[in-house]
């Protein structure tokens, strides 16, 4: 069952997401409430994992060459542990920084941030000789990010 939330969780939500390192008591004065009304609504969220962490948005390109590339990925098999081999498999790959299983055609996209074409391939033949079970994989090399790692919109899944 989903936990109930009220707006002033969503307000929290909301500029937890742009303000990671905003203090406990600037929080509070922006969502309108004392510091510990305000600390124990935070850590009910955090406890029921609504908030999974927090962390910063590195600008990669302002100190390192890399490139980040978007595959899409088919299974030789889908049996349960299958899907669930593979998801061992990628979850061990620091490279792979999200992975997203999919319905249709395709079974998962994952996306990969490395140092260049060259580390890549050599993850996907890593990929390819384990016993992840890839049958097919599609690659596709980002150019320039347009739109990355934005707010969810937590207001529009609440009700109000």
């Amino acid at each position: 069952m989903a936990l109930k939330l009220d707006a002033r969780d969503v307000k929290i939500l909301a500029i937890l997401q742009e303000e990671g390192r905003i203090s406990k008591s600037d929080l509070a004065r922006r969502v309108n409430l004392s510091n510990t009304p305000c600390w124990e609504r935070l850590q009910r969220l955090e406890a029921a994992g609504i908030v999974r962490g927090y962390g910063a948005r590195i600008a990669l390109e302002l100190f390192a060459e890399h490139v980040t590339v978007f595959v899409t990925a088919e299974l030789e098999n889908h049996r349960s542990e299958d899907f669930g081999r593979f998801e061992d498999v990628v979850g061990k790959e620091p490279e792979i920084i999200g992975c997203w299983a999919l319905g249709g055609g395709l079974d998962y996209l994952f996306q990969v941030v490395t140092s260049n074409v060259t580390t890549y391939q050599r993850l996907i033949d890593r990929l390819l000789e384990s016993e992840a079970g890839l049958k097919r994989y599609y690659s596709y090399i980002v150019t320039k990010e347009v739109k990355a790692g934005g707010a969810i919109p937590v207001e529009l899944f609440t009700g109000g």
